[in-house]
């Protein structure tokens, strides 16, 4: 909205207030800019009780005054068709709705400026809704906002532009690792784990992070690197995964996608080298491929159908769905190319940050450089989406049956 009309209200009012060259003539009086204020006044000629004073076209303000300050219900309208219907106090609009040519409508509280400042609602011709915070008619702060197509989003904003739901770790929520060969091997050193000792103790220094007393959480679930590719296995997969499930750890595995060879072939591999018994999470494909390998496949489209042919041969051996491993840089860049895969799959994202990604997911990853008791490298830290009763739900609606 364009607010150079309304703004010059308030400093016209002061004017008006204050200035003794006005000529009066039937109830209207005439500044010398060509602003004009007609109704009520008081003794001493400023506007008292109802008036109006506009400029040209525009109305600057319409509705209650008291001894020359706007003060009560009043209405605003500019030479854009942008109308605000509010109460003033003391000069200053306090709350109104604002209504302007697109036929967008914010409700709630303005600044001096006659923007949205505080709390406000705004509704736009497609549908498009946001309650929450505002700072200078920016979204700015908590809210909560409504896509046309009905996709929901709760969190922080920041001018305009969505950060995510800002997580706060604490000892309630449920939190994972995910482990490969480097959980072992560092160069040439060997590291065994000692799952008696398992620990989750740190989460990382690479991002910001609220956390609300010490780490010091369970692993409440754990995937394994199995295979990559269509030759390559986890020389560790077997024993650790033998090792989980004796400790009454929730365990799967995942497979790192290669854009080299086709996703049949490479769920064939993973499936002939993994292992899926009762109560184990569902397998999960890591797809990572850089800018090049992507091209390489063919591009998104090409690549997705590759992605495709790995996730439905999988569900059909297991009998379950497949978790989708990507990053938020991959979401942004490609899943847009492939709405089926975010709609019918649970989706696994990494992204480094303190807010949570702006996707529906089932885990998170919250950083690769977390500290476990038990594990000398460092570790990927996971949380899940949610809380214990949600997880017990996920995994009995989720898991190998």
């Amino acid at each position: 909205m364009k607010t150079s009309y309304l703004f010059v209200a308030a400093l016209l009012l002061t004017a008006l207030a204050s200035c003794s060259k006005i000529q009066t003539e039937g109830g209207t009086k005439t500044l010398k800019d060509g602003t004009v204020y007609a109704g009520c006044t008081d003794a001493q000629g400023r506007p008292h009780g109802y008036g109006q004073l506009t400029k040209g076209d525009s109305t600057l303000y319409e509705g209650q005054w008291n001894h020359g300050i706007r003060a009560g219900k009043g209405t605003v309208t500019d030479s854009t068709g942008t109308r605000i219907v509010g109460t003033w106090r003391a000069d200053t609009l306090a709350q109104g709705v604002r209504t302007d040519s697109t036929r967008t409508v914010y409700s709630g509280y303005f600044n001096r400026q006659l923007m949205a400042e505080g709390y406000g609602s705004q509704r736009d011709s497609t549908g498009a809704f946001y309650a929450g915070q505002w700072r200078k008619g920016k979204r700015t702060g908590w809210g909560f906002a409504l896509t046309p197509k009905k996709h929901i989003r709760v969190g922080e904003w920041k001018a305009d532009r969505y950060l995510g739901e800002r997580l706060h770790y604490t000892a309630d929520r449920i939190y994972g690792i995910d482990i490969s060969r480097f959980q072992h091997d560092v160069g040439r050193r060997h590291y065994p784990i000692r799952w008696d000792r398992l620990r989750i103790t740190h989460l990382g220094t690479i991002s910001k992070k609220t956390v609300q007393g010490k780490v010091d959480y369970p692993v409440s679930f754990m995937y394994i690197k199995s295979t990559e590719g269509r030759t390559i296995r986890n020389r560790y997969y077997a024993a650790d995964y033998a090792a989980a499930r004796r400790h009454g750890i929730p365990v799967g595995a995942y497979h790192f996608f290669s854009p080299k060879s086709s996703g049949t072939v490479q769920a064939d591999f993973f499936l002939r080298h993994s292992r899926f018994n009762r109560g184990d999470l569902p397998p999960v494909l890591d797809l990572e491929p850089t800018p090049k390998q992507v091209k390489m496949m063919g591009g998104p489209v090409a690549m997705f159908r590759m992605v495709r042919a790995w996730m439905q041969a999988v569900e059909r051996r297991t009998g379950t769905n497949p978790v989708l491993y990507i990053s938020q840089m991959f979401v942004n860049r490609y899943l847009s190319y492939a709405p089926d895969l975010k709609k019918n799959y649970n989706i696994w994202i990494a992204r480094y940050g303190e807010y949570k990604p702006d996707v529906h997911l089932v885990y998170w990853q919250l950083c690769p450089d977390g500290r476990v008791g038990g594990i000398t490298p460092k570790v990927d830290i996971n949380v899940f989406n949610g809380y214990r009763n949600e997880f017990e739900d996920f995994l009995r609606k989720n898991c190998v049956k």
